[in-house]
C-alpha cells in the first residue's frame, strides 16, 4: 500500500490543473481504504477535514494544491444482485467508469441509462451529484448505496429517501459533505424500456440519423453525437462540463423576465417556479467564447468553463465570479456552481 507525498494532481482532474496533494493513496476494496486510514492516523497525521475522495475528477476545480490525503476511488466490479417482473440489479464498484457501465447496460438490453450517455466521471459520483441528462437523473434508477464512513470506520447503506435527491443535489452534498466514501451504488433497470426523447435535440437527432424504430442503443447515440457537437473532450480541452446549475425562479418572477427578454428560455416546474437555462444567460451577457490567457468560456456552450493549456484553478475560479456578478446585474438572476471547488 503505497502512499505518496506531494504528488501531482493533473492527470486525475478533467480540468488538467496543474495541483498538487501532500498526500495521494489509491484504493480498491473498503479494507485497503481502512488501512490507509488507519496509517494515515500514526505515519501522516492530518484532520480528517483534511481528506477527499476522488473519483473520475470530472466535478472538481483545484484552486490550490490540496494539503491533506487525497484518496482515489479504484474499486471495480459490475454484479447482478437480483431481478424481478419489471426490473435488473446491478451492484456496481464506485470506481467504474460511469459511460462503460451505461455501455455495459446497453449491451445487455438493460434501459434506463441511456440519456446518461457519455457524461464523464465514475459511478461512485453519481448519487453525491444525482447526475442527470435529457429528462432523466440517478434518482430514477437508484436502488441503494454502499458508503463508508470516514470517521466511523463503518459501512452503512442509503436508499433513495436516504440520499435526500434533488437538482445535483444529494445529502453528500450536504449533511454528510466530506464523510463518506461510496464503495457501490446498486441501480435498477428497466427489462422493457420506456424512452425519453422529448428533452433537449433528440428526436431531432434520431430523425436526422433515419432512426425508424426505437432502441436504447438508438437513444443512446443520439445523446452520444450531442454531447461531441457541444461540449469539448476533457482529454483535448481541460473542462469539468456543466460549470453552472441551471437556475429557477419564482412565478411571479418568470413573467417579469419575459417581459423584457421574449426569447429567454422557460422550463415550468411542478412546485410552480420556473427552470431558466444558464447557459442562455452567460451568453446574452457576452461570455460565450471568451477568453483570456489560457482560461475561457466554450464557443460553444457558454455553460462550460474550459483550461486551454495552463491556466490555474485560481483564475478558472475568478472567470466564474465574474460570469456569476455580470448574470445577477443583468437578469437578477443568481446563479450557482455545480462544480466543486477546493
Amino acid at each position: 500500500m503505497l502512499i505518496e507525498e506531494n504528488a501531482s494532481l493533473r492527470r486525475l482532474n478533467t480540468f488538467g490543473i496543474d495541483a498538487t496533494a501532500r498526500y495521494f493513496a489509491r484504493f480498491e476494496t473498503a479494507q485497503q481504504l481502512e488501512e490507509i486510514l488507519s496509517t494515515q492516523k500514526t505515519s501522516y497525521p492530518l484532520p480528517l477535514t483534511s481528506t477527499l475522495i476522488l473519483g473520475g475528477g470530472s466535478n472538481i476545480l483545484f484552486t490550490k494544491n490540496f494539503n491533506g490525503l487525497l484518496l482515489k476511488n479504484e474499486i471495480t466490479g459490475i454484479v447482478n444482485v437480483g431481478e424481478d417482473n419489471e426490473y435488473v440489479y446491478l451492484r456496481v464498484g464506485g470506481g467504474v467508469n460511469w459511460h462503460q457501465f451505461v455501455l455495459y447496460c446497453i449491451d445487455k438490453g438493460l434501459a434506463g441509462v441511456e440519456n446518461l450517455s457519455l457524461i464523464p466521471g465514475c459511478c461512485g459520483a453519481s448519487p453525491i451529484q444525482n447526475i442527470g441528462a435529457y429528462g432523466v437523473e440517478i434518482k430514477d434508477l437508484f436502488h441503494e448505496l454502499e458508503a463508508f464512513h470516514l470517521e466511523e470506520k463503518t459501512i452503512l447503506r442509503f436508499n433513495t429517501n436516504d440520499c435526500a435527491f434533488g437538482y445535483r443535489e444529494s445529502v453528500f452534498k450536504n449533511k454528510f459533505k466530506g464523510q463518506f466514501a461510496i464503495l457501490s451504488v446498486t441501480y435498477k433497470l428497466r427489462k422493457q424500456p420506456v424512452f425519453h426523447t422529448s428533452y433537449g435535440a433528440i428526436q431531432q437527432e434520431l430523425e436526422k440519423a433515419g432512426v425508424t424504430e426505437l432502441s436504447i442503443k438508438a437513444i443512446s447515440d443520439a445523446v452520444i453525437r450531442i454531447r461531441q457537437s457541444k461540449l469539448p473532450d476533457p482529454a483535448v480541452v481541460g473542462n469539468a462540463g456543466s460549470f453552472f446549475k441551471n437556475p429557477t425562479v419564482s412565478g411571479e418572477k418568470f413573467p417579469e423576465l419575459k417581459s423584457k427578454y421574449p426569447n429567454i428560455p422557460g422550463y415550468p416546474q411542478p412546485d410552480g417556479t420556473t427552470k431558466l437555462a444558464a447557459g442562455w444567460l452567460i451568453e446574452q451577457c457576452g461570455w460565450k467564447g471568451f477568453r483570456e490567457g489560457d482560461a475561457g468560456v466554450h464557443p460553444l456552450q457558454a455553460l462550460v468553463l474550459v483550461n486551454y493549456g495552463n491556466a490555474q484553478g485560481e483564475q478558472i475560479f475568478q472567470l466564474s465570479s465574474r460570469i456569476l456578478q455580470s448574470v445577477q446585474e443583468k437578469f437578477g438572476v443568481e446563479l450557482e456552481r455545480e462544480v466543486n471547488l477546493v
